[in-house]
């Protein structure tokens, strides 16, 4: 037997199947934070990344506590930009929208001009 020490083994680069943003979301539990987060990343997902067939996994780190340190997570709600690079980590429940599309790289639609 062979003593183990700190492994080497990197994580796996995330699966992006036709996907234009892989995301990653850490909750905890059925919290309101955490519910508000879930409602809130859907929200922009269907409204604003629809065209770049988002991929968007929810992570419950009650059910996945090996999860929060894998992944160096130290509060959540957490959203995690994985693809494309750069990535971005967003802590909080997503609800300032224009902030989320920013740290993602992305602009918020033009408001209509009123004329």
């Amino acid at each position: 037997m062979s003593a183990r020490g700190p492994s080497t083994a990197r994580r796996a680069a995330p699966v992006v199947k036709d996907s234009g943003v892989c995301l990653r979301l850490y909750v905890t539990g059925a919290t309101s934070l955490s519910l508000r987060a879930m409602a809130n990343i859907k929200s922009i997902c269907r409204d604003y990344l629809h065209d770049l067939n988002p991929d968007l996994q929810i992570v419950d780190l009650y059910r996945n506590p090996a999860s929060a340190r894998a992944n160096q997570i130290f509060a959540a709600p957490t959203l995690i930009k994985e693809f494309p690079l750069p990535s971005c980590r967003i802590i909080g429940d997503l609800s300032k929208k224009d902030r989320v599309l920013h740290s993602l790289g992305l602009a918020p639609p033009p408001l209509p001009s009123k004329g």
